[in-house]
């Protein structure tokens, strides 16, 4: 089997930790990055995104790899990162480098841009997907050579309840749980994989919701959720949230919310157009109990899931 640019990378299942073997699990930490693949052909480098698209000119400073890879040729498996000034990963420097031309000089000066490899999918023409997690790892390690924008990160076998602890007490995203024995599977989304995301719970009130479409169309789309400032007390739009309901609670909600329906937008200042137009606004007299991955940078709630209502009326 030959593989060619573009590879479809093998995917993570999200989960928990094993309840079982644990000492037959190799966990990773997840750096809540960009999935990016790397071909090296000689001086070649070729930076892939997950979906499969030609994302050289996005991540420039990671083609100088060329040089610090033990081999002709190799696929490299990983995540881009941009550290912070804290230190940890920030997606929303990440985002920033998207767009079609080569990141401009404050971009690419916005944080450290990494690459972190954790697998290897080719090698001077040898595939090597089949070959046991265990493996590929340890031919990895003696491919790639630590840079200034690459790395390979350790991994732990076994230990998987204390890395969750220690990445949940340092702001981490999350872990990959990897079976040791288990082969690169390209393009799917396997078991052997797991991923524990971690999440907090915060409590926002309701400003709104949009409309619903599809089974949704009697109900609502996603609830519009603010925080209050704590020098104004004005409410800072904070994005919306459309996951985490079942019918029962879509129906039940949607007649509390129609109850303090009104014409005057809650927040300030009004979210944009492209949302307002399709909003219905509340009285924010009700408090959403909400899971979510983190705050962005601009205030707005990131991968949000509802809960609850704070009051348990729901």
């Amino acid at each position: 089997m030959e593989l060619r640019f573009p590879v479809a990378p093998m995917k993570a299942t999200l989960g928990s930790l094993p309840a079982a073997d644990d000492d037959r699990w190799a966990y990773e930490i997840k750096w809540d990055g960009h999935r990016t693949l790397v071909h090296v052909d000689g001086e070649q480098v070729r930076v892939q995104s997950g979906g499969g698209k030609d994302v050289t000119h996005r991540w420039p400073e990671v083609v100088a790899i060329a040089d610090h890879v033990n081999a002709g040729e190799a696929i490299l498996d990983g995540e881009v990162v941009v550290l912070g000034d804290d230190g940890l990963p920030s997606f929303d420097l990440v985002q920033r480098r998207h767009g079609p031309g080569t990141p401009d000089a404050d971009q690419q000066t916005a944080g450290h841009l990494m690459f972190h490899a954790f697998d290897v999918v080719s090698v001077d023409g040898t595939v090597t997907t089949g070959l046991p997690y265990v493996d590929r790892r340890r031919l990895l390690a003696s491919l790639v050579e630590p840079g200034p924008h690459w790395s390979v990160p350790e991994h732990r076998v076994g230990g998987g309840a204390e890395l969750v602890r220690a990445t949940a007490e340092l702001g981490l995203e999350g872990v990959i749980a990897k079976r040791l024995d288990s082969t690169y599977r390209v393009g799917a989304r396997s078991k052997d994989w797991l991923k524990i995301k971690h999440r907090r719970t915060v409590e926002l009130p309701i400003g709104g919701f949009t409309t619903g479409t599809g089974n949704r169309a009697t109900t609502f789309g996603a609830l519009l959720v603010g925080q209050r400032d704590d020098a104004t007390s004005e409410l800072r739009f904070a994005g919306g949230v459309g996951t985490g309901f079942d019918q029962r609670i879509l129906t039940e909600l949607t007649s509390q919310l129609r109850d303090l329906m009104t014409e005057h937008c809650p927040f300030d200042p009004e979210p944009p157009r492209a949302i307002s137009r399709s909003a219905t606004w509340v009285e924010p007299a009700l408090m959403a109990r909400i899971e979510i991955a983190e705050f962005t940078n601009d205030g707005h709630v990131r991968h949000a899931s509802f809960v609850e209502l704070v009051d348990g009326s729901v």
